[in-house]
């Protein structure tokens, strides 16, 4: 009997297939991370905002610059004073709605849309 021997691994061909996907996929994260890194420093400045004593106690317009210089200082530029809501129920509601239109190959962008509402009690 002939002992036959099997080919084991993968081909050239599939390993530039899988090579070329992996690297997609770091250049997809890539283009999204700042994206959203800076939507998780709009809300940990909301957070900031909302945990100040006496917040439900400020006007609409002191509470939209304490958000805007937090967020100057967190290097946030897609929210500007048009897209931040201070609206009064049972208290304050802080409501941040937001996208962002991005390039991302070619004529091809993306578009995220965010919407975060926090209760301001203080």
């Amino acid at each position: 009997m002939r002992n036959i021997k099997r080919q084991k691994g993968i081909t050239l061909i599939s390993l530039i297939l899988i090579l070329g996907l992996l690297g997609f996929a770091f250049f997809i994260g890539m283009k999204l991370f700042p994206v959203y890194q800076e939507y998780y420093s709009v809300v940990q400045a909301m957070k900031n905002v909302a945990a100040q004593p006496g917040i439900n106690r400020q006007e609409a317009g002191q509470i939209k610059e304490m958000l805007i210089k937090r967020f100057y200082t967190s290097y946030v530029d897609s929210v500007t004073k048009k897209h931040i809501k201070v609206s009064r129920n049972r208290g304050y509601t802080l409501q941040i709605k937001y996208e962002v239109r991005k390039p991302l190959i070619g004529n091809i962008d993306f578009v995220a849309k965010f919407d975060k509402s926090v209760e301001l009690a203080g």
